[in-house]
């Protein structure tokens, strides 16, 4: 095959901005650059803009445009949800429990933390299983008469398992609780519908499905109260204060429809390279194993554990081979440690720290996966030779 360069397999962390993304957002840089809250013609332009792209992002989630609110990124979708809902819940009904799982992104976790330590409020981990999954059974059995919140991911960005948000939706609904789910890594690659699923909090975030970073939504079912978490104007319905970033929405706009438009043709295609790579690691290279659903996961995603490996050793390796992963575990002051996700569907240490992810996007090629598939044997080879010489 021909030189490489620099092959990207980092999907999951972000992706490139869509040719057909960046024509959309340019004229609303210099041409409409009008603040949406202004009266004038130019703040006119911009208003009618916004909701313009409100309306195809509720068209692409099946929801209604008034359901959905702009924010920064995914991060802050989550932290408005968690928080604005949790408090509003609390004034409301006296619930202040909340449940959640151990799997969650840290936009999710550390929120819930902060309400617990900071402001009284309380909660419990589901139990997942080997996979990292949710079962909605366990939800049921969990809900307490002062639940008034559950937040469950859509689809790990560490493992790639997806959720069976619908039944537990159903679940919720039937309940009376708050139902959040962090949707950022599901919505570049899953069918998004908010109606199906029966959820009241979804959150997104633009540079994870070919739009910029910088920029993500909210969706908010009617009827569902939010307390703001951001004080000044009153954009975005009350729910959060700042002058909106006209360009990127519009960005976001546009690639999610893309992002939704064209996700059966997408998926089928990474789903076949993902599943070569699965087939090919597990049986060219001993004492390594698959991390989270081997099929109930997003059709981009592959992630292993490597026994005797140091995860960021072989991270530097693939990248000084041309191969850009990333890996579950995280260094600490010098110290490798496992990642909580993997210590949470019960990766020993030894195994944990050998994780790698690697995450597939629309301009991964077969010539790419390919010179990957012979590359990577070698490397966790190097990387447990490396590792007992140091050990």
């Amino acid at each position: 095959m021909s030189q490489i360069d620099q092959v990207y397999l980092d999907y999951a962390a972000t992706t490139p901005v869509d040719e057909r993304v960046m024509q959309a957002m340019l004229p609303y840089f210099s041409q409409n650059f009008g603040n949406p809250s202004s009266i004038h013609t130019f703040g006119q332009r911009a208003e009618a803009a916004l909701e313009e792209a409100r309306h195809e992002i509720a068209q692409a989630i099946n929801a209604r445009p008034e359901e959905v609110i702009f924010t920064s990124c995914g991060t802050e979708s989550d932290n408005l949800a968690l928080r604005g809902a949790a408090r509003a819940v609390r004034e409301i009904k006296g619930a202040s429990h909340i449940l959640t799982s151990p799997v969650e992104h840290h936009a999710v976790s550390r929120t819930i933390h902060q309400l617990c330590e900071q402001e009284g409020f309380t909660f419990d981990y589901l139990p997942v299983d080997i996979h990292g999954m949710v079962h909605p059974e366990e939800v049921e059995a969990a809900i307490r008469p002062d639940t008034g919140l559950v937040s469950i991911i859509y689809a790990n960005n560490e493992i790639g398992t997806v959720n069976p948000i619908r039944e537990i939706g159903e679940i919720c609904r039937r309940r009376g609780v708050t139902f959040h789910t962090d949707a950022v890594q599901a919505a570049a690659h899953l069918s998004m519908n908010v109606v199906r699923d029966g959820v009241d909090l979804l959150a997104i975030g633009a540079h994870k499905f070919y739009g910029p970073k910088g920029v993500g939504a909210l969706f908010i079912r009617h009827g569902i109260h939010l307390n703001s978490t951001q004080t000044g104007g009153s954009q975005e319905n009350g729910l959060r204060a700042g002058t909106q970033n006209i360009p990127l929405i519009i960005g976001m706009a546009r690639a999610l429809q893309l992002a939704q438009s064209e996700q059966a043709e997408r998926s089928a295609r990474l789903a076949e390279l993902r599943d070569q790579i699965f087939e090919q690691v597990t049986s060219d290279i001993p004492d390594s194993r698959i991390t989270g659903h081997p099929s109930q996961r997003l059709p981009n995603h592959a992630s292993f554990a490597f026994e005797g490996v140091d995860g960021n050793r072989l991270l530097m390796m693939l990248d000084l081979a041309g191969f850009a992963c990333s890996s579950g575990s995280a260094c600490k002051v010098g110290t490798p440690a496992i990642s909580e996700v993997l210590t949470a569907i019960g990766i020993a240490p030894n195994w944990g720290l050998g994780s790698l992810r690697v995450t597939l996007g629309r301009d991964t090629t077969q010539e790419q996966v390919n010179a990957f598939l012979a590359v990577l044997p070698k490397k966790v080879i190097e990387a447990r030779k490396v590792g007992r010489q140091n050990g």
